[in-house]
């Protein structure tokens, strides 16, 4: 080999070493944060692999921003025959602090009352960045929940959950706004947990009404 040759291969393992180290530093750490919204979902619209995949998802994002010694659930509810399961029991008890420190809610009364600090400049991902909201194109402020404004499921014959989270068509999913904003200023455009119902389950279906399958996830 010339030596012209040895610098050149030298010269490319540099350069693939700090590409390595720069994506390696992408996601900037936040190991005492205990909640956010995840940045991309699965990519097979509402169907999240039913909770366990959801809780998956929240921990493996959690653990790229350096918070996966915590345990994640994602804040969904669900209505299976064999018993319903309410978001607000899945989360632990709080408070509960996003990416940049802010603390958004100190308890589940408070996360579910009129004083939480919810909203599209709090409401981050695990990346401590904002998701794109009303206004925005696209829209990405729909946010699955398949709650009740309480963050209690929905009787067991209403299907808001794309069929418990396992279903990419059918159904339609509840969703909240994680700007708390919508096209009128009503109570309903102002929840961030149960603002209106998803056209149906698909990637597609979710982003025809604002959303890209994204949700919540808090640290128990």
């Amino acid at each position: 080999m010339s030596m012209t040759m040895r610098w050149s291969v030298l010269a490319s393992a540099v350069l693939l070493s700090q590409s390595g180290n720069v994506q390696a530093q992408q996601v900037p750490q936040a190991p005492e944060m205990t909640f956010f919204v995840a940045s991309t979902g699965p990519g097979k619209g509402a169907d999240l692999g039913g909770l366990d995949g959801a809780d998956r998802h929240c921990q493996q994002l959690a653990q790229t921003a350096g918070a996966g010694s915590k345990t994640w659930r994602a804040y969904l509810s669900t209505n299976a025959a064999g018993g319903a399961v309410n978001a607000r029991d899945r989360i632990g008890n709080g408070p509960w602090q996003n990416a940049k420190g802010t603390v958004v809610a100190q308890n589940v009364d408070d996360l579910h009352g009129d004083g939480n600090k919810l909203g599209a400049q709090t409401s981050l991902t695990e990346r401590g960045t904002i998701v794109a909201g009303f206004g925005f194109t696209p829209n990405y402020h729909d946010i699955l929940t398949g709650s009740q404004m309480d963050g209690r499921a929905f009787p067991g014959n209403l299907n808001l959950t794309c069929n418990n989270w396992t279903s990419s068509t059918f159904g339609a999913a509840m969703v909240g706004h994680i700007d708390r904003r919508g096209g009128a200023d009503t109570v309903f455009q102002r929840s961030w947990n149960a603002a209106h119902m998803s056209r149906s389950c698909s990637q597609d279906d979710l982003r025809a009404t604002g959303g890209n399958g994204l949700f919540y996830c808090f640290a128990q």
